[in-house]
């Protein structure tokens, strides 16, 4: 592929460009219309969305986990399962987690559970590895397989919930998850093993991890589960991604807040689910804060399944990548993501890093399949690190594949942004053309340097002012 070429915003505004390789660079344009119909509105199918998306409401039964044996500074792993088992064979209920640490291993959920941790109560996430095991079947990284168990584990459950103003301390320092990523030796093998299991269609029973190796356990993972809530909870130092649904629908994620430390600790990772809430939480993350995916490469194309109709929304980003982010993992294609009402970077919730990308969106020919509608609106903030929209259909350089892949219908609208690199970065393919990136209604200023666009049709500026200059 020809190299991206740079343009002023003022030359995107005229009629056409050639690039290096001598294509045709579509002219950005301004539309003719003022502002959008109703019937063109994506925003407009959101309040049936939400009205769609409902939490789980559980018996007015409770059982204490100091009922069954747990005591603050003990391993409460033994007492917090009998509560739940309880619970759940009485027909549901809350399993309530009273003040106190406690020092835990995984932890299985049941349906109709809902495992609350009461004001000043933390659940403390054994350092060793062994407190995951055995191993269940699991989704890492977009790849199906048995793994240790994430710390707090569903699969196959309906209504079921983790919620409370409490803490889940996933002491991912105090363990040798670290050491697993950054050393080559150890998690590379094991990653590439995988991989070439998900793409050689290598049995799911034969694809067996856990003791021996070296494939770190997400901290809370609800797999193919429906009517799910997490509510409230701080959640500190998780040794992998942080909250992450897979196989879902019904989901409710609110007003939680998330503090992670270590290398690739994603915030929340929405993984071919369907009707999705997102809403008042704050996210300081080692990297993206919220992704969407939908499983890697053959694997995610075996499964099949997109993820669709998710809408965050009153939310603070503060992390290593992307604020909202659509990828890399998204075989199974994407639709209609929605996000809303977000901060960057906010000055009352200070992260380790800015973030560098408000909207991010990953794909490549090895993924394959397509992202179809994501709307973004009324984000503010300042210190961006990059670009305010990476849109990238050549993620790691498209890794040899040689599949379609298609990203269509990007919309921005009512942004004010205060310090980028440029305000959009759009890597298209010379095979595979982006389509339809609409920026609307925004204030820029503080930006550094001209957009990058390649490969990209359909590209509009509407009422955009960057540093003071209206450019459309």
């Amino acid at each position: 592929m020809a190299e991206p070429m740079h343009f002023s915003r003022r030359a995107l505004l005229r009629a056409t460009t050639l690039t290096a390789a001598g294509a045709l660079l579509p002219a950005v344009r301004t539309p003719t219309a003022s502002a959008a119909t109703p019937a063109d509105d994506p925003w407009s199918q959101v309040p049936a969305l939400l009205e769609r998306i409902t939490p789980p409401v559980f018996p007015d039964r409770v059982f204490p986990v100091t009922d069954f044996g747990a005591a603050p500074g003990q391993d409460a792993t033994q007492a917090v399962a009998a509560a739940i088992a309880a619970c759940a064979a009485a027909g549901g209920g809350t399993v309530l987690v009273p003040p106190g640490r406690y020092p835990t291993g995984a932890i299985h959920l049941l349906g109709n559970t809902n495992l609350h941790l009461q004001d000043g109560a933390t659940l403390a996430f054994s350092p060793d590895p062994a407190a995951y095991l055995p191993v269940v079947f699991t989704r890492w990284e977009g790849t199906e397989c048995y793994n240790y168990s994430p710390l707090i584990y569903a699969f196959g459950q309906e209504n079921v919930a983790v919620t409370g103003p409490g803490v889940l301390d996933g002491q991912g320092g105090d363990g040798p998850w670290e050491s697993w990523y950054r050393t080559s030796t150890l998690q590379g093998p094991d990653q590439r093993l995988l991989r070439q299991m998900g793409s050689t269609g290598v049995p799911l029973e034969q694809r067996v991890f856990g003791a021996g190796h070296y494939l770190r356990p997400q901290l809370l993972q609800f797999n193919r589960c429906r009517n799910v809530l997490v509510s409230d909870v701080t959640i500190v130092d998780p040794p992998m991604w942080t909250v992450h649904p897979v196989l879902c629908s019904n989901v409710t994620i609110r007003d939680i807040t998330v503090d992670s430390v270590l290398y690739n600790t994603d915030g929340v990772d929405v993984e071919s689910s369907r009707l999705v809430h997102i809403t008042g939480s704050r996210f300081n993350t080692n990297d993206d804060c919220v992704a969407v995916k939908s499983g890697r490469d053959e694997d995610g194309l075996r499964v099949g399944v997109p993820s669709e109709d998710v809408v965050v929304r009153n939310c603070q980003f503060s992390g290593r990548w992307g604020g909202i982010t659509v990828g890399s993992e998204m075989s199974g294609g994407a639709r209609r993501i929605f996000a809303e009402n977000c901060e960057i970077n906010p000055a009352d919730f200070p992260g380790r890093y800015p973030v560098k990308y408000p909207v991010y969106i990953k794909a490549s020919k090895k993924r394959g399949s397509y992202i179809d509608g994501v709307y973004a609106r009324r984000f503010t903030g300042s210190g961006v690190e990059r670009d305010v929209a990476f849109v990238n259909m050549d993620y790691n350089g498209g890794e040899g594949g040689t599949l379609p892949v298609s990203v269509r219908d990007i919309r921005i609208d009512q942004f004010e942004i205060d310090g980028a690199r440029a305000v959009l970065n759009l890597v298209g393919l010379a095979t595979d053309r982006m389509d339809g990136v609409h920026v609307s209604r925004s204030v820029f200023t503080g930006v550094r340097g001209p957009d990058t666009v390649s490969y990209a049709d359909d590209v509009t500026y509407e009422k955009v002012s960057v540093n003071g200059t209206e450019v459309a």
